[in-house]
Order: C-alpha cells, then sequence, then structure tokens
C-alpha cells in the first residue's frame, strides 16, 4: 500500500545499495492517461507484459534471491524518492529496454531516461571496452513509422520481424489483447527476454553514478521534424606540430586524434563528445577547426550551431591563437567552447597557471553568458566533469542558434495582418477612416478642460 503523494516502483526498492538491489532490465515506457478519472488503468497491459519478461528472465538466469529481473515504474507522481530511484536503476540495470509507441518518443520523461542510460554506454565504449552489441534492446508495443525515429532510435537498426512477422506489424499490445495471437505473444515475449540476457552477458556495461540529479539529464528526443544538426570542431595540436615542452601522449597525427583524458579514455575526445551529441538527436559533422573555420566563421546568420573543443597548448602557437581570435572579433553565441583539461596530466599541471591565462585572455570577449558558452576557468578536469557540461554546451548552442539563424517565411503571397478598424476588425487597409466624433450630450473631460482629475 502506498499513501497520497509517494511513489511505488516495481524492480527495485528506495534507498537499497547496489548489491542489494540491481535490476537486470530497465523497462521505459510512455504513461497512457485516462480518458475519465473512472477508467481502468490505461497502462494494465504494459504491467501484465512487464511480469511475463520478468518471469522468463528469471528463468533463464541465476539471479540470487532479492535481486530483481526488472526495473519498471508503476506509479510516477511526485513523491519522494521516486527521483532517486529511477537514478539508481538506469546506474545499475544492465540492458535498457524502451517501448517503442506513437506516444514515446513525445514523452520527455522517456527521454531522459534513454539519455541517462545511454551516456553510460559512450563511457564505456570510450574506456575502451567498447562492443559491437547495443546495450539496448528496444520493444514494440505498438509499431511507429520510421520517418518518427529520432536520431537515437533510428540508428539502432533493430530488426523487429526476428521476433515474429506478427509481431513486427502489431507489436506487443496488438498481440496481448488479440485472442488468436497468443500464441505468437508468448513466442515473441520469450524470444525478448533471451535478447536481454544475450545482451547483458556479452555487454558487461559498468554502473553509472546513482547520485547525479535525474532532474537535470536532457532528453534524448528533439522536437518533432527534420532532424538538427551540429557541428562538432577541435582546436588542438598534433604529435607532428607541438609547443615546447609538450610531450605526443595525448596527440596522434591529426588534431581529431586527441584525447586529453587519457589513460581514462582510449579514444579522441571528438569521437566521444560526438557520439553523445548524437544522443541529443542530432546530426553531426565532425572535424578539425582549423578546416572547419572558414565555414563556421563565415559572415551572416549561422548554418548550424557549433560545439568547439578547445585544447590549451594549441593556444601557445601563433595559428591556434588567430583562429580562437577570429572566433572571438564577431558576436558567435551560437558555437559553444568546450575547454577540457586532465589534472592528472603531469605536463599540463606543471604549466597550468600560465596556460590557464592564455586562455582566459583568448576568451575574454566570452564573458557573458550572451556572448556564448564556455567552460568554467579551471576547465573540464574530468571526463565525468565533460560529460555533465557537454549538454549545457549543446543546450546554449542551439539557443543561440535559434534566435541569430535566417528565418524563411512560407511559400505563397503575403497575406495582410489583420487591423482594428471602427466598424471592427477586418483586413481594410484602403479603407478610410473616420474619425471619431464625440456625442453632443457628453461633457467634456476634465482632462479637456485642463483641470487636474481629483484623487
Amino acid at each position: 500500500m502506498h499513501g497520497r503523494g509517494e511513489s511505488f516502483v516495481s524492480g527495485i526498492a528506495q534507498g537499497r545499495s547496489r548489491d542489494r538491489a540491481a535490476p537486470y532490465f530497465f523497462l521505459s515506457y510512455a504513461h497512457t492517461p485516462k480518458n475519465h478519472p473512472n477508467d481502468r488503468d490505461p497502462n494494465h497491459w504494459v504491467e501484465h507484459f512487464y511480469r511475463d519478461l520478468c518471469d522468463h528472465v528469471l528463468q533463464l538466469t541465476s539471479l540470487p534471491a532479492g535481486v530483481p529481473a526488472g526495473f519498471m515504474d508503476k506509479q510516477m507522481q511526485p513523491g519522494e524518492g521516486w527521483q532517486e530511484s529511477l537514478s539508481e536503476a538506469l546506474s545499475y540495470c544492465r540492458v535498457f529496454v524502451p517501448l517503442y509507441s506513437p506516444r514515446y518518443f513525445l514523452s520527455e520523461q522517456c527521454g531522459r531516461e534513454w539519455f541517462a542510460f545511454t551516456q553510460r554506454a559512450v563511457n564505456h565504449q570510450s574506456r575502451g571496452n567498447g562492443n559491437s552489441v547495443s546495450e539496448i534492446v528496444p520493444a514494440l508495443w505498438v509499431p511507429v513509422p520510421p520517418r518518427q525515429l529520432p536520431q537515437p532510435a533510428e540508428r539502432l537498426q533493430f530488426n523487429h520481424a526476428s521476433f515474429g512477422d506478427e509481431y513486427a506489424d502489431e507489436g506487443f499490445y496488438g498481440l496481448i489483447k488479440l485472442k488468436y495471437l497468443r500464441e505468437q505473444y508468448e513466442r515473441a515475449v520469450y524470444l525478448l527476454a533471451k535478447r536481454i540476457v544475450r545482451v547483458a552477458e556479452e555487454t558487461g556495461l559498468p554502473d553509472g553514478d546513482p547520485h547525479r540529479d535525474y532532474l537535470s539529464v536532457p532528453s534524448a528526443f528533439g522536437p518533432p521534424g527534420p532532424a538538427r544538426r551540429m557541428d562538432v570542431s577541435v582546436l588542438a595540436c598534433s604529435s607532428t606540430e607541438l609547443p615546447d615542452q609538450r610531450g605526443p601522449d595525448c596527440y596522434g597525427t591529426h588534431a581529431r586524434e586527441w584525447n586529453p583524458y587519457r589513460p581514462d579514455s582510449s579514444r579522441p575526445l571528438v569521437e566521444h563528445a560526438a557520439e553523445l551529441v548524437r544522443n541529443l538527436d542530432y546530426r553531426v559533422n565532425v572535424g578539425e577547426f582549423d578546416a572547419d573555420a572558414g565555414r563556421m566563421l563565415a559572415s551572416g546568420p549561422p548554418s548550424a550551431p557549433g560545439l568547439l573543443l578547445l585544447d590549451r597548448w594549441a593556444l601557445t602557437t601563433r595559428h591556434g591563437r588567430e583562429l580562437v581570435d577570429r572566433l572571438c572579433a564577431e558576436d558567435r553565441p551560437w558555437i559553444s567552447v568546450m575547454v577540457p583539461w586532465n589534472r592528472l596530466d603531469p605536463e599540463s599541471a606543471s604549466r597550468e597557471p600560465e596556460l590557464r591565462d592564455i586562455a582566459d585572455a583568448a576568451l575574454a570577449p566570452r564573458q557573458l553568458e550572451s556572448a556564448g558558452h564556455r567552460s568554467p576557468g579551471g576547465g573540464l578536469l574530468t571526463l565525468e566533469a565533460f560529460n555533465q557540461e557537454l549538454p549545457r554546451a549543446v543546450e546554449a548552442a542551439e539557443k543561440h542558434y535559434k534566435a541569430h539563424a535566417r528565418t524563411f517565411p512560407p511559400e505563397g503571397p503575403s497575406i495582410p495582418l489583420p487591423r482594428l478598424l471602427p466598424e471592427g476588425i477586418g483586413y481594410g487597409a484602403e479603407a478610410p477612416v473616420r474619425p471619431v466624433q464625440q456625442r453632443t450630450d457628453e461633457k467634456p473631460s476634465t482632462s479637456e478642460k485642463g483641470e487636474d482629475t481629483p484623487l
């Protein structure tokens, strides 16, 4: 039993520690609202499906007593503990199971769940443990046309027909509601459970941060319509052109190979950043600022928001400083600047005050928020700090881009706006406006007589 304003969740008890409650999978679904308060819970069949899926997972694994097979929120009301429960489940689950429906990709709640989980997967891949198998196993509640899928879902390329043609055509809702498809329903649920178990065993996803503020997590789903674009560019040194007192450990033959967070990360930072931006529902153009500057710094309205990853060491070179000076010479707030800085890098630590002053001087025109996003003065000291800052940098770039981008009026002839005329509302731009005459039986106001209006 639970009281008013409290949250009841299945799969993990509130406040439990990692070793006591770690759901095997997380079922993410969009709540269907009631048409009338007296109606039966419209999410009843989702819960029925969830219980069947948990039963199969329990049979297919050796989960010990007390360890839940899955997590599903049964009542998501603003109550004490529900945010913590969601954060814990998303940090500890092994597999993420989004339940597709037209309503799902319009839900900000579902978008947050998706991004929170995929951030774990991106970090796992950057630490050298990448796997070709995705930790996301989508399930169809109601089939969704491909054109309605956002970028993160479209890139999964999951073959739903492998669970049966009837399932691909009807989804679990159709199979569970139509009695003559009962056998197909049982088969599809069982195959989904097998897929979940296999993915969990092959990936071995490490835990995330259960103490992260869940409400600060952005949604992985952008607004309906054409896919959004984002330029992700890097300005960094290369191993063939290094300033004095800088070794080649963090660099490759090209600037795109810069990896400031090694050994914590094993892949270039621009690839890591681009993957996170893609999970925010953008089509990403990845490049080097040396080559991208002509396009990104062109005069006039911007063609896309941008994200610049800046290596402080590059500012000690003449060419690097000139590029940043060009960026800051005009207002370009739609390009957010992120400054990674590994506090465990001994070469960077020995010259930290000097390089910090150089970066502060180069980015001085961006002191105000209206000038565009920039990392804090001390830089982003860890990969975790970079991960938390990136959504804010992307949001700021998108906001400024919308404010400065060129707008295009709809096709067709323009229609004059309606005007308020003495005879009423109309379009009468050419209609003569007759002056309003004062009635003869009205007395002049005190203001017309030059008198003060009494208080």
